[in-house]
């Protein structure tokens, strides 16, 4: 029956309060009354009406499916119905339920029929099918802790109700496609009872809604439809669209799909064990955390102050962080000065480029910031062109493993006493130094040097830095290949004219892509208790190969090919290695030469070749070049058996095949490939790219790996990140606009293969970005407590300002949902 429109918002909620308070004597729950909101409303009369009894449970589990339209009944209904029949009467017996199906609103104003269900679902056909008095109703039935499960056209349903709308999450586009298609839908939640079960990657067809306003952050996304896998029309929200979700709404439980706009589709027994789980979770049978990705359950908390003028009491320029298993935060200033300061650049001074390398100990205990000790470094010469700049310096941190005990700290980092300036050569080196554990005072003398290798300081940059360790105690060092690109226009570093002194700044065939050099690599060694270190089994290489006369590998080398690894992370669940590193500078594709910057990120799960400066993204060669004119194309790099063949070579000829990335991203966008020819040869033209990953894009980009997230059970904190997030993988970059900042998830079976990630959700409202948020994000750690800590560049390069921080970045979102007292089964599995 059409119905006037009658406009309502969360002003006119007196009704539903006044029911609450009047009728709803007794909850859903049992508990208390909801609280009285006055309003001109007979409630003695509707007491009797609208008294909700004590909570159903046990065998008397009910679901009332509601299907009313304004309009014609749609096709869908008695699909829709005998489907929740089927679900409520199979499975395990605990989960079972009754069903009954009406189109009369007027249950809603019948308080002891109402209350005798768990939960309602809407399978309307839209349109405005309540008047005031019934959504009242429905509101006091939330209030009393109640549940709700919209099915797609149910977003349609009571259109001028505000409260409504923030029941359903989001209204569609007016212009949303009609036609059914088939889509992928990503499942981004992987314990919800309605997902969990669910493939990664789940295509099927429908008729996909767009709306009108996003409403990921306000509500808790469970899936989404990736729009490139159908055609969304005009109205198309993005890589970021939402199909089903849930919060908590009103004292009860609200679970929305936008799937369902078929017959058909409640005939799959995906879609049915979908429906299920969310009404496992709206009927109280079992609990979920539909609050896990909802941005205000989130703190982020500055933790460390600005420097006091002239000073680095507070940080250096920020570099590198880790925690102490007690949630010390220890982080490190690279080597630039305090702004104030001058910097040397004449290579005639001793003092050229001279810095202090800081270390800096947070005490969440006490929230005091302790400088636990100062490296003199080569890495101060400011800024620059990259014959002038340098981003040596304390590059990296790691702390022991029995930490706790022995308080061991190794540093990564470019001593300079070591520099040669006439050769203009330098030293890196990995040491253990002791801290006092009671002082935070870190014992310069302890020094014991585990491994040192030549690197050329004549021209800047990508030193890498980053550290990590493995659950077996190896200890995981990236290292940058510290050549310019600016002599290869950008494009591949594979020049092997420019020099000094003999020693190539250009052509990082002599470093990443050489197996007998140490840069440009992942290094994986066991370090001993006596200084010394070992190397494990499962390497690239033992350092003994035969291969071509012998003597042309490091057996240190776990992953060559990479160009600025600055951060790595190890899963000690799966001692899988995640790395980011930063891509050479040409703004867009070549089809003389290659393709444009790729920023990477790679899942790694065994020693290999990732292709720098050979391949990028999934094996995307470059052309190669050689003397006397480099400026003149050769053939494309065989990825699959690459071969360096530069006059700078003094490891193998032959290389190990290049597998390919995770994620990979350039100013043209997130994973862009193109078509190839029969040679396998893209055609780099950007009319015809496509984005294999259009969550994310270039421009400014500077990657920034994260860790993966695990969930402990045990631990009694409240700052702790849910178990929604265990398991993901946290990829970010320098910058905070259209680049990455955002928790991946990986498919197990292809994940180490390149393997694209299945899913992504943006964390920029969660870790926020803009000028007073984490706008250079520099590295990320999880505590033992199970908080974020976050560490913030600064605004200025090559040294620290007001921006430059610790932060912090705790979940106040509470449990899971119901409470287990409130479950309607006790027994039932959560």
């Amino acid at each position: 029956m059409q119905r006037t429109p009658h406009h309502r918002s969360r002003s006119r909620r007196g009704l539903a309060a006044a029911v609450a308070a009047g009728a709803l004597t007794v909850s859903l729950l049992g508990q208390n009354a909801a609280d009285a909101r006055p309003h001109p409303v007979d409630t003695q009369s509707m007491a009797t009406t609208l008294s909700l009894p004590s909570p159903p449970g046990g065998a008397n589990v009910k679901v009332l499916v509601f299907h009313a339209s304004a309009t014609d009944e749609s096709p869908t209904v008695d699909a829709g119905i005998a489907a929740i029949e089927k679900i409520g009467l199979t499975g395990p017996e605990a989960g079972r339920f009754k069903t009954v199906a009406t189109d009369d609103p007027a249950v809603f104003t019948n308080g002891k029929q109402l209350g005798k269900y768990n939960a309602v679902v809407f399978l309307t056909g839209g349109g405005d099918v309540l008047d005031p008095e019934q959504e009242a109703g429905l509101e006091a039935y939330m209030e009393a802790g109640g549940g709700f499960l919209g099915i797609h056209d149910a977003a349609r349903t009571e259109p001028y109700s505000d409260w409504f709308t923030g029941l359903v999450g989001a209204r569609p586009a007016a212009d949303s496609p009609t036609a059914v298609q088939r889509a992928t839908v990503e499942i981004g939640d992987r314990q919800h009872p309605a997902t969990k079960n669910l493939p990664l990657e789940w295509k099927r067809p429908d008729r996909w809604l767009n709306w009108t306003k996003n409403p990921s952050g306000d509500v808790h996304t469970v899936a989404r439809v990736r729009e490139i896998t159908y055609k969304p029309g005009a109205s198309a929200n993005g890589w970021d669209h939402p199909v089903s979700w849930c919060r908590d709404y009103d004292g009860g439980r609200s679970f929305y799909t936008a799937m369902g706009g078929t017959a058909d589709s409640f005939a799959e027994t995906d879609f049915r064990d979908h429906l299920r789980g969310a009404l496992a979770w709206t009927t109280r049978i079992s609990r979920a955390d539909c609050k896990a990705t909802i941005t205000s359950n989130y703190k982020a908390e500055r933790v460390t102050q600005p420097n006091q003028p002239g000073q680095n009491d507070q940080i250096g320029e920020p570099h590198g962080l880790v925690v102490a298993p007690d949630g010390r935060g220890l982080y490190i200033g690279r080597g630039g000065a305090d702004s104030s300061k001058p910097v040397v650049t004449d290579w005639n001074d001793p003092n050229i480029g001279k810095g202090l390398g800081q270390i800096h100990v947070y005490d969440p205990k006490t929230k005091k910031v302790t400088l636990a000790g100062e490296l003199t470094v080569f890495g101060n010469k400011g800024g620059g062109d990259e014959l002038v700049k340098v981003e040596e310096g304390l590059l990296g941190i790691e702390l022991d493993p029995d930490f706790e005990t022995n308080g061991w700290v190794y540093l990564h980092y470019t001593p300079h006493s070591k520099i040669d300036r006439d050769k203009q050569m330098a030293v890196r080196q990995v040491s253990r130094f002791t801290l006092d554990l009671a002082t935070n005072k870190l014992d310069l003398s302890s020094e014991k040097v585990l491994l040192h290798w030549p690197v050329q300081i004549h021209s800047c940059c990508h030193a890498g830095g980053g550290m990590a360790w493995d659950s077996k105690g190896n200890l995981y060092i990236a290292t940058g290949d510290n050549n310019s690109s600016g002599f290869s226009d950008g494009y591949s570093g594979n020049n092997p004219a420019p020099n000094y002194k003999g020693v190539s700044f250009a052509d990082a065939r002599r470093t990443a892509g050489n197996t007998n050099n140490l840069n440009g690599k992942i290094l994986r060694i066991h370090p001993e208790d006596d200084g010394t270190y070992t190397l494990p089994e499962g390497n690239l290489f033992t350092g003994k190969e035969p291969d071509e006369g012998g003597g042309k590998t490091r057996g240190e080398i776990y992953v060559m090919g990479v160009r600025n690894p600055a951060r790595i992370s190890v899963d000690k669940t799966t001692d899988t290695l995640y790395a980011g590193w930063v891509g050479p500078d040409a703004g867009a594709p070549s089809t003389t030469w290659g393709p444009a910057k790729y920023d990477t990120f790679a899942a790694i799960t065994k020693a290999g070749n990732h292709g720098w400066p050979y391949c990028m993204g999934n094996k995307q060669p470059y052309r190669d070049r050689n003397l006397p004119d480099p400026s003149k194309p050769l053939g494309w790099y065989d990825c699959d058996h690459p071969r360096n063949e530069s006059p700078n070579n003094d490891g193998l000829v032959n290389l190990p095949p290049i597998t390919s990335n995770t994620i990979w991203y350039s100013p043209q966008g997130g994973g862009v490939d193109y078509p190839r020819d029969a040679n396998g040869i893209p055609s780099y033209k950007v009319e015809e790219q496509k984005q294999l990953l259009p969550w994310l894009k270039g421009g400014g980009q500077a990657t920034m790996n994260g860790p993966v997230y695990r969930y402990d059970a045990a631990s009694t904190s409240a700052d702790k990140w849910p178990s929604y997030w265990d398991g993901k993988w946290f990829v970010g970059d320098f910058y905070d606009d259209t680049q990455p900042r955002h928790a991946v998830l990986t498919d197990p079976k292809t994940v180490g293969k390149g393997g694209l990630p299945t899913h992504a959700e943006s964390l920029k409202k969660i870790i926020p970005v803009g000028a007073d948020g984490i706008r250079n994000l520099m590295d990320w750690k999880f505590a033992p407590d199970g908080s974020l800590y976050v560490l913030d560049y600064g605004r200025g390069f090559f040294t620290s300002d007001s921006k430059s921080a610790l932060w912090r970045v705790t979940y106040k979102g509470g449990e899971p949902t119901p409470a287990a007292s409130d479950l309607a089964r006790k027994a039932a599995v959560q």
